[in-house]
C-alpha cells in the first residue's frame, strides 16, 4: 500500500511554495494525484466592485497556478480558492480533497534552510485531516534526494506510525532510517531514581532504549540520548534530509500544533519536516485511495 496517494501542495508564487513543490516530489507515491492550490483574498471592495474585484483574484490565481505548473513540468491539478487566511484555505482544501498529505514552504521570514510555519498557516493547519510536510527554505534550489531519514521515536502509536511511514519512504528511496529516542529528566523521575543516582540511572535508561532501538529491525539505525526531546530533535534533523514525528494532539478535542514537539519542530526544525497526525495513514489512506475524485478542478489538467 502506498502512502499519500492524494498530496495537495500550496503554491504562492514565491519560494515557498516552490520548495513546497520539490518536497512533494520525492514523498508522493509513483501514482500520486497531486494538486497546486493557491488561497487567494476575495477582496475588500463594496458594492459594484466587489464582483469585479473577485473576479480579477480569482483570474489571477488560476494565471500564477497554472505558470506553477509549468515550471514544475508536473502533471499537477489545479485549485484556487478564496479565503482570507491562507492557513485555513488549505485546512478546508485538504478536507474537501480528502488529501492525505498537505505540503507547504516555510515562512519566508525564517533563516536560510531552516523550517519556520508562519503564524497565520500553522493556526489555520491545527487539527489539520492529514499528514503534513514543511520544507526548509531553498529546498527547491538544491538537488535532495530522501537518503537519510530520521525518526522521532519513543515506542507510542504515533512514533509507530512515524516509522512506518519512514519505512515505506526508504525503500522507496533506498534511504537509511535513524531512529533517536530522547530520555529525558522525566524519564529517571518516573523510573524512581533520586537526583543522586540520576547520571547512573540515565546511562542505564540510554542503554535499555538502544538496546530496544536495535530490535526495530533491518534498514533502522537508533540512538538514544539525554535531553529535552524539542531541542535534541531539532539537533538530530541537522544531518538528515527528512524528519519524521507523529503528534498527540491530533483528535477531535486536540490540534496538530499544540505547543509540544511537533509545534516546536515546525518552528526550529533545520531540515524538511513531515508530521503524522493519529489515524492519517492506519484508518485513512486505504479508504482515502477508494473515494471517488471530486470536481474542484479551476483549470483542466495537461
Amino acid at each position: 500500500m502506498h502512502i499519500f496517494r492524494r498530496v495537495l501542495v500550496g503554491v504562492d508564487g514565491r519560494g515557498g511554495g516552490r520548495d513546497a513543490i520539490g518536497l512533494a516530489r520525492e514523498l508522493a507515491a509513483p501514482d500520486a494525484v497531486i494538486t497546486f492550490a493557491h488561497i487567494y483574498g476575495p477582496g475588500l471592495a463594496i458594492g459594484g466592485g466587489h464582483s469585479l474585484a473577485v473576479f480579477v483574484a480569482r483570474a489571477q490565481a488560476e494565471t500564477l497556478l497554472e505558470q506553477e505548473r509549468a515550471s514544475a513540468s508536473l502533471d499537477a491539478r489545479l485549485v484556487a480558492h478564496p479565503e482570507r487566511r491562507v492557513g485555513r484555505g488549505l485546512h478546508v482544501l485538504s478536507e474537501r480533497l480528502r488529501a492525505d498529505l498537505l505540503v507547504v514552504g516555510s515562512s519566508s521570514r525564517g533563516l536560510l534552510g531552516r523550517v519556520l510555519m508562519g503564524e497565520d498557516t500553522r493556526a489555520g493547519l491545527s487539527g489539520a485531516p492529514c499528514a503534513v510536510a514543511i520544507a526548509s527554505r531553498g529546498y527547491r534550489d538544491q538537488p535532495h534526494e530522501l537518503k537519510s531519514l530520521g525518526v522521532g521515536y519513543d515506542g507510542s502509536p504515533e512514533s509507530e506510525l512515524a516509522l512506518a511511514a519512514a519505512r515505506e519512504l526508504a525503500a522507496r528511496h533506498e534511504a537509511t532510517i535513524w531512529a533517536l529516542q530522547v530520555v529525558a529528566l522525566g524519564d529517571e523521575e518516573d523510573d524512581g531514581a533520586t537526583s543522586a543516582e540520576w547520571p547512573e540511572t540515565t546511562s542505564r535508561l540510554i542503554r535499555h532504549r538502544i538496546t530496544r532501538l536495535c530490535d526495530l529491525g533491518d534498514g533502522v539505525e537508533g540512538d538514544a540520548v539525554c535531553g529535552g526531546p524539542r531541542e535534541e530533535l531539532v539537533r538530530f534533523g541537522e544531518n538528515l534530509d527528512l524528519l519524521v514525528v507523529g503528534s498527540r494532539g491530533y483528535g477531535p478535542l486536540g490540534r496538530l500544533f499544540h505547543g509540544g514537539v511537533s509545534d516546536y519542530l515546525a518552528r526550529h526544525a533545520p531540515c524538511p519536516l513531515l508530521i503524522l497526525p493519529r489515524s492519517s495513514l492506519a484508518a485513512g489512506t486505504a479508504d482515502r485511495a477508494s473515494r471517488t475524485e471530486e470536481p474542484v478542478m479551476t483549470a483542466a489538467p495537461r
